[in-house]
């Protein structure tokens, strides 16, 4: 039973955790099993080619940690840099801070560039660092690609030409948390050197597998990194690799099944076509948004996010009330404003197993929301504004053709 019944189901839109599909929670409804018989080891060594294709790479070797995304963090961090290593990382919003605030705890030397929350990585303040850097201190560069507390999506393709360009060889590390899955993420072509992504967002699986991949040149970097790590030590995963048993401790047997169960519905629907609806919902949200009359946190179309929109709220309304009136009301789920944009938007989360039509009850009820917290709404013209441009760009299902 719920602790807060109410009836129908919940209107999860907050970005991550989200919605998990039916046939994931069916996969994941068995009984234990003997992770060193011959099933388990099995079916982890085909998990573990396909984890490659989401982050789109053919040659780096994916980690599937039980842990969280701060935990997948850690792993990045303390398996390719030593304490007192130089990196430069941005600070953008909540999780860009989280992260850096471990860096800093972990005893890297950390060049912080902090932008104006709404805004992107500042790249030209990168460009900079790297051409005075003539003697490479700079070990690495750490940047979060979709900073969920604002709604921000970084172009990491620049970042790569910018290292390419000064000729530097810093190690390029990405908190994929929040996009892969659901962005465009290309760890080969964009020379990225460590991903990571977390299992309950847009694969669609409860929290609990941190996803790491990582290149050759990252794996290099672990022969000379003297950062302390147990728990997170790729070499420990490496050598069981090697065995062909491929864990180093008790994974997660019913969440390797709802991986595997995730995985085939992505490759289903085709990864492309995952980024292509996620493009779709994140227009729509915006048009909504620009119609109720509300700004976007995001201050430049170039870092809209596909998968989360923060919308301000006017002074006089405390975003918080939309949240706290939409679940105890509508049981609706939306995201709360965070650090120094509490209270002033709130978050619609747009990512994972998610439809068109799931949207659109999500804008109505929004509407609603806007109107009991006393904002001059016109009821329907959000879901009218998204439902135009949806009508003319929602594709048939494949399957149903």
């Amino acid at each position: 039973m719920d602790n807060f019944y109410a009836p129908g189901k919940n209107h999860l839109f907050v970005p991550g955790p989200v919605n998990i599909p039916e046939p994931v929670i069916r996969a994941m409804n068995r009984n234990n099993e003997d992770y060193r018989s011959p099933a388990i080891p099995a079916m982890t060594k085909t998990l573990l080619e396909d984890v490659k294709k989401i982050f789109k790479t053919t040659t780096g070797t994916p980690f599937m940690i039980p842990t969280t995304g701060t935990g997948a963090w850690e792993s990045a961090l303390t398996n390719t840099l030593s304490p007192g290593d130089r990196i430069v990382s941005f600070l953008i919003g909540q999780f860009s801070l989280l992260w850096i605030d471990q860096q800093q705890r972990l005893k890297f030397n950390v060049d912080v560039v902090e932008s104006e929350w709404g805004q992107g990585a500042n790249l030209d303040v990168l460009a900079e660092k790297l051409a005075a850097d003539r003697t490479h201190t700079i070990k690495a560069i750490c940047i979060v690609h979709n900073e969920t507390a604002t709604g921000v999506t970084n172009n990491l393709a620049t970042v790569r030409k910018l290292l390419d360009h000064y000729g530097h060889p810093a190690l390029l590390l990405v908190d994929g948390v929040s996009s892969i899955c659901a962005l465009d993420f290309r760890m080969d072509e964009w020379g990225v050197d460590v991903a990571l992504t977390g299992s309950q967002k847009a694969l669609s699986l409860p929290t609990g597998i941190g996803i790491v991949c990582a290149s050759q040149k990252a794996l290099e970097a672990t022969k000379t990194a003297k950062s302390v790590r147990v728990f997170f030590d790729w070499n420990d995963y490496l050598k069981f690799y090697k065995l062909g048993t491929f864990w180093p401790y008790t994974p997660s047997i019913q969440l390797l099944y709802g991986l595997r169960a995730a995985l085939d519905l992505i490759f289903e629907e085709g990864l492309d076509n995952v980024i292509e609806r996620h493009s779709r919902l994140g227009k729509a949200t915006r048009l909504a948004v620009e119609a109720w009359g509300l700004k976007n946190c995001t201050q430049k179309e170039e870092w809209f996010s596909d998968t989360v929109t923060a919308v301000l709220v006017p002074p006089y309304i405390d975003s918080s009330e939309i949240v706290k009136r939409a679940w105890k009301r509508y049981n609706l789920s939306l995201g709360l404003g965070l650090n120094k944009v509490a209270g002033k938007v709130f978050r619609i989360g747009h990512l994972g197993n998610l439809n068109e039509l799931q949207l659109l009850g999500c804008l109505a009820g929004v509407e609603m929301i806007l109107k009991d917290v006393g904002y001059p709404v016109k009821l329907g013209s959000g879901v009218a504004a998204a439902s135009a441009y949806l009508q003319n760009n929602i594709p048939m299902i494949p399957s149903r053709i």
